[in-house]
């Protein structure tokens, strides 16, 4: 090996340097079953980015006309609060947030399809937290949603 090959190797990371020795990592979801296309698919990284940041906005925007008078550190802390509710709720009764809905995405479980309440209330305890959320494994699942047993799909 070269010193071209070998800078290359490293440039290119981990995982290209094993699929070069000849390792298949599959699809994102074919581990846990799911298709790799279309509905009940792994939700890319944009439309969950995308989705959180309505939902973040929309809290931001009850937290400010409703609860305080003025942005402040205040409305960043309520917000944080009516995010934490809003997302319990609606992903415990229904499976989506208003921004998951907008982006077409579901939080289910693998085995039964929903999302009960104490799943939830979970998953959204530790995205609130958000360093679980941004640990994510080879599925792209992040760590509150592998805590909570749960997975976000395409609808």
């Amino acid at each position: 090996m070269d010193k071209r090959q070998a800078i290359g190797s490293w440039l290119s990371g981990p995982r290209a340097a094993a699929e070069e020795a000849g390792v298949d990592f599959g699809y994102r979801g074919q581990q846990l079953g799911l298709p790799e296309e279309g509905p009940g698919s792994i939700a890319r990284p944009g439309r969950r980015l995308g989705a959180l940041a309505v939902d973040w906005g929309f809290c931001l925007l009850i937290a400010y006309g409703l609860i305080t008078d003025g942005y402040g550190q205040a409305t960043g802390n309520w917000a944080l609060l009516v995010f934490f509710l809003m997302s319990a709720l609606t992903v415990g009764t229904i499976g989506f947030t208003p921004g998951k809905r907008l982006f077409g995405l579901r939080v289910v479980v693998l085995e039964t399809g929903t999302v009960n309440p104490l799943r939830a209330l979970l998953r959204t305890a530790l995205l609130c937290v958000a360093i679980p959320a941004l640990i994510w494994d080879r599925d792209g699942r992040g760590l509150h949603d592998r805590l909570a047993g749960t997975v976000e799909v395409r609808i």
